[in-house]
């Protein structure tokens, strides 16, 4: 499956999702400057990395949401890709209306920075296919403003049309609902808070997010 990273202005883990995809395709990623107004021709999957882009400025993800390259990433979702935000990754999603909602600053006021269980909510995504309804998975969270809000009519529309992929096991992070990835209504694009590809390896404690990038490279074939 050929892959593609964009690249924004502070991105710092662009190379964990590059060195994640490439381990379990066994192809390089392209990567994409975030200045590009097109995606590489035949990608089969378009991923958004952690970060600090644009540092943070204004919204976390607002300024890299209006990148030239986002309006490629707007379209290519519209044709069914699909499309992985991580940590500040899923803020760009959500800022760039590709998701709903937004990421506002954890309950704590502190960066968290630690191995956290999630417990998979819907099994049935192109995402999750390689995990269990129910099972809990522990994946390395590294984030300042990860807590998931938006207003009760979506977060019970998502909840009931089961677009909620991850939710947080015992941890909240201000918000009651614990969510940490969500889908969108086609259910090709997910954005996460957890880093999946921090957990590829044995060496990184277990593989568990693996399995995430494994079911997409058997759906997208």
């Amino acid at each position: 499956m050929k892959t593609a990273v964009v690249v924004f202005p502070g991105s710092n883990c662009d190379r964990d999702i590059a060195v994640a995809l490439e381990s379990v395709t066994g192809r390089k990623p392209d990567m994409v400057w975030h200045g590009e107004t097109s995606l590489p021709d035949g990608v089969g999957l378009v991923a958004l990395p952690g970060g600090f882009s644009y540092g943070d400025y204004l919204r976390s993800g607002a300024m890299a949401a209006r990148s030239p390259i986002m309006r490629a990433v707007a379209d290519a979702s519209a044709r069914g890709l699909p499309i992985l935000g991580i940590c500040n990754g899923f803020q760009v999603l959500t800022e760039a209306g590709l998701l709903p909602g937004a990421l506002m600053r954890n309950a704590g006021l502190n960066f968290v920075c630690r191995d956290v269980p999630l417990t998979v909510e819907n099994a049935d995504s192109r995402f999750t296919s390689r995990y269990s309804a129910g099972e809990t998975i522990l994946v390395p969270v590294a984030h300042h403003d990860g807590n998931y809000v938006a207003d009760t009519e979506t977060l019970d529309r998502i909840e009931g049309d089961g677009r909620v992929a991850f939710r947080y096991a015992g941890e909240t992070n201000g918000s009651a609902r614990r969510i940490a990835g969500i889908l969108n209504d086609a259910g090709n694009v997910l954005g996460m808070m957890p880093h999946p590809e921090r957990r590829i390896e044995p060496a990184h404690g277990g593989i568990d997010g693996r399995r995430l990038f494994e079911g997409l490279l058997e759906f997208v074939g």
